[in-house]
C-alpha cells in the first residue's frame, strides 16, 4: 500500500509525483490515496485522462466513489493553461477542509508543445497552493513517457513515490528557476504566414486583418470567432501592458492554406506552417511584444470580478483556443494561440 503525506498543519501543502509502470501499479497508487481522502472524509478531485479515470472507478467499486468529483483530463487539460484554476477552485468550494486532488496533466501522445506548458502549469502549482492545506499528487507514466519529461516532474515536485517509497526529490526547482527551461525558443513556422504589425489606435486593424484572413481558414464560424476575439484580446494586452506596438503572426496547420488580406495578388499565406506530424488541423495566431510578465499565474487563476487588473484578458485567452504556449523572456513577451478546426 502506498501512503502519501498528508499536510502537516493548517497551512501545508504537499505535492508529490507518483511515478508508475503499470495499471496495477497505478491502480494501487492512485486507488489508495483515493480511499484515504474518502475514509478521512476528505473532498477529493480525481482528473485524469479518460481511459484511467474509467479504470480508477471500476477498482474503487460500487461504494467507493461516494463524495468523488470526477473529471475527464483530456477535456479539462485540453489546454494546460486551464488546469490551475479548476484545481483551485475545487479547493476554494472546500475552505477549512484539507482538499485531495489527483492531476494527471501529462500523458503519452501529448505534443511536445503541450508537454511543456503542462509542465509549467506542475511547476506553478506549488506557487499557487503555498500556504494553504491541500495534497496534489501527480501521476506518470514512466514507460510511455520521454526521460527528460520524467526528470522535469522530478524538478516540479517537492517529493516522488516510486516502487511504493516517498522520498524528498534533489532535482526539485521552484517555478522561477524553471523559467529560463521553460521559455526555451519556440520553433519557427515552416510554410507561408501572414503578419501585421501594430500600435496604439490599431487594434481594429488587428480585428479586421485577422477576421479577414481566418475566413479563408477551416475553422467554423463559432471557432473563427473565438480566434478572433483571442486575438483581440492578446492585442489588447499588448498596447496596455506592453510597450505599445506589437506583432500579429498568422498560419494555419494541417490544412489548406489561407489568403493574406494584405496581399493584393492574393497569394497564398497560409498552409502547413508549424504541422508536425500528427498535429490537429487548425490555425496558429502569434503575438508579439516587447512587454514583460509580471505575474506568471495572470489568466491561470479567475480574475475576481471586482479586480481592475486581475488578467482578464490572458484568462479569456486561455478559455477560448485549444493550447497557449507563453513566452517571457528578455526580446518581449510573446503568445502562440492554437485553435482547432474541430
Amino acid at each position: 500500500m502506498i501512503t502519501v503525506p498528508a499536510p502537516t498543519g493548517p497551512r501545508a501543502f504537499v505535492h508529490p509525483a507518483l511515478f508508475y509502470r503499470d495499471l496495477a501499479e497505478y491502480l494501487s497508487g492512485v486507488g489508495d490515496f483515493v480511499r484515504g481522502a474518502v475514509a478521512a472524509d476528505e473532498p477529493v478531485l480525481v482528473a485524469v485522462p479518460g481511459t484511467r479515470l474509467e479504470a480508477l472507478r471500476e477498482s474503487l467499486g460500487t461504494g467507493g466513489g461516494t463524495g468523488i468529483t470526477w473529471t475527464d483530463m483530456t477535456e479539462l487539460g485540453r489546454n494546460p493553461g486551464r488546469v490551475l484554476a479548476a484545481l483551485q477552485e475545487f479547493a476554494d468550494r472546500h475552505a477549512g477542509r484539507a482538499a485531495r486532488i489527483v492531476g494527471e496533466s501529462i500523458w503519452p501522445g501529448r505534443s511536445p508543445a503541450e508537454v511543456l506548458e503542462a509542465t509549467r502549469h506542475e511547476a506553478l502549482v506549488n506557487t499557487a497552493f503555498a500556504g494553504r492545506s491541500a495534497t496534489v499528487l501527480c501521476p506518470y507514466d514512466v514507460v510511455g513517457l520521454a526521460a527528460d519529461v520524467v526528470s522535469d516532474a522530478r524538478r516540479t515536485h517537492p517529493t516522488s513515490i516510486e516502487r511504493g517509497q516517498d522520498r524528498p526529490s534533489p532535482a526539485y526547482a521552484d517555478a522561477s528557476a524553471l523559467a529560463a527551461d521553460l521559455d526555451r525558443p519556440l520553433p519557427e513556422p515552416v510554410g507561408p504566414v501572414a503578419r501585421l504589425a501594430y500600435s496604439h489606435g490599431g487594434l481594429a486593424e488587428v480585428r479586421a486583418y485577422a477576421e479577414e484572413w481566418a475566413r479563408g481558414t477551416a475553422l467554423s464560424p463559432a471557432r473563427r470567432g473565438d480566434l478572433i476575439m483571442a486575438i483581440s484580446e492578446a492585442a489588447a494586452n499588448s498596447l496596455a501592458h506592453g510597450d505599445g506596438k506589437g506583432a500579429l503572426r498568422l498560419w494555419t496547420v494541417g490544412g489548406p492554406a489561407a489568403e493574406d488580406p494584405g496581399d493584393a495578388a492574393g497569394g497564398p499565406a497560409g498552409g502547413a506552417a508549424g504541422c508536425a506530424a500528427g498535429a490537429v488541423a487548425g490555425v496558429v495566431a502569434e503575438i508579439h511584444d516587447g512587454g514583460l510578465l509580471a505575474d506568471p499565474l495572470a489568466g491561470r487563476r479567475r480574475p475576481s470580478l471586482t479586480s481592475a487588473d486581475g488578467g482578464r484578458g490572458l484568462w479569456m485567452i486561455h478559455q477560448l483556443c485549444d493550447l497557449v504556449e507563453v513566452r517571457a523572456t528578455e526580446s518581449g513577451f510573446t503568445l502562440r494561440l492554437h485553435v482547432a478546426t474541430r
